[in-house]
């Protein structure tokens, strides 16, 4: 972070000043499609209000929801798809309700199968070995 630390008076803290440099790096960083004010701001160790008002002060404007465009050009082909239905397998499989637990402890894996019914009596045993 490109700050220049003010000096402490006392027992006071004193505002950070910020570089020209600094805020035009960021306020570009802003610009950029799809980057939120909020995770540059974050990035940076600084408060996204103070970003908005450096974003506002360089003449820039903040995107409105309203001139954001979301409508998107589908070719006429795939315009007219519909719903295709998907046949599943029907037999469900034993182990998908499984309950699979594996610990390790050096070289050592331990993998333990619980049926799902007695999920209760998995999360008491996993409780006592994990004490």
């Amino acid at each position: 972070m490109n700050t220049i630390e003010t000096t402490v008076k006392g027992d006071r803290r004193r505002r950070r000043l910020h570089t020209d440099e600094f805020k035009a790096s960021l306020v570009a960083a802003c610009s950029r499609p799809g980057v939120s004010i909020a995770s540059v701001a974050l990035a940076n160790g600084i408060n996204a209000n103070l970003l908005r008002r450096w974003i506002e002060q360089g003449g820039q404007r903040l995107p409105s929801v309203e001139s954001i465009e979301t409508t998107v050009d589908m070719p006429r082909d795939r315009a007219k798809a519909a719903f295709v239905p998907v046949q599943l397998d029907s037999t469900p499989s034993s182990t998908a309700s499984d309950i699979r637990i594996e610990l390790q402890r050096g070289a050592t894996t331990v993998v333990v199968n619980w049926p799902s019914s007695a999920a209760a009596a998995s999360a008491a045993w996993l409780r006592e070995i994990l004490r």
